[in-house]
């Protein structure tokens, strides 16, 4: 394993274990026994940083959708194994998830990742995948069939932020996970 993969590894654990504020590049850099330098010299900034692990953790769950599709034979199988797929994959790790979707609309402005095209690109190459895989599955125009799936994965995101909200306050739900999973499939392949 790379230097760079290390301190995104070393990084990812921090985040689990202490939250945004315990990652920074002294304590990386602690964790892993190099010095600081190594460590800016693999990412420049904390936006850097934070930018390497979301296209990290946005490829794995591409990949996760990705195989799951590879046994759907119809639009509705399809739905079914990427609604099953995309929440596994959340809920599996909630603590991901927020880092994911949710801490970056809440960092502050100069905490935020930057428009760094790069990154971006990796983005965009990582979501059409994502999105490419169920729409070659689904009906319609490849227009209608991408928005489609980009409905689907934006329903499984509501679903797994509504269970981390529960899960955050020890709130129990009315429905179980499985329910909830079964009715958000239902209605999308109606």
């Amino acid at each position: 394993m790379n230097t760079g993969k290390k301190i995104i590894g070393a990084a990812q654990g921090l985040l689990a274990n202490g939250g945004l504020g315990a990652v920074s590049f002294d304590a990386i850099a602690r964790e892993l026994g190099i010095a600081k330098q190594s460590v800016l010299y693999w990412f420049p900034s904390k936006s850097d940083l934070l930018a390497a692990m979301f296209v990290e953790w946005l490829s794995a769950e591409a990949k996760q959708a990705e195989e799951s599709l590879l046994s759907a034979e119809t639009p509705n199988e399809a739905i079914d194994v990427f609604v099953r797929s995309i929440t596994s994959f959340h809920v599996g790790n909630l603590d991901r998830f927020r880092m994911m979707y949710l801490a970056p609309q809440t960092l502050k402005a100069g905490m935020q990742v930057a428009r760094n095209d790069d990154v971006l690109d990796k983005i965009h190459a990582t979501t059409a995948q994502l999105y490419g895989a169920l729409a070659a599955r689904l009906e319609g125009s490849p227009d209608q069939a991408r928005q489609t799936a980009f409905a689907i994965h934006s329903a499984c995101l509501g679903l797994v932020l509504m269970l981390a909200l529960a899960e955050g306050i020890g709130d129990p739900l009315a429905h179980s996970e499985s329910d909830l999973v079964m009715a958000l499939i239902s209605k999308l392949s109606s």
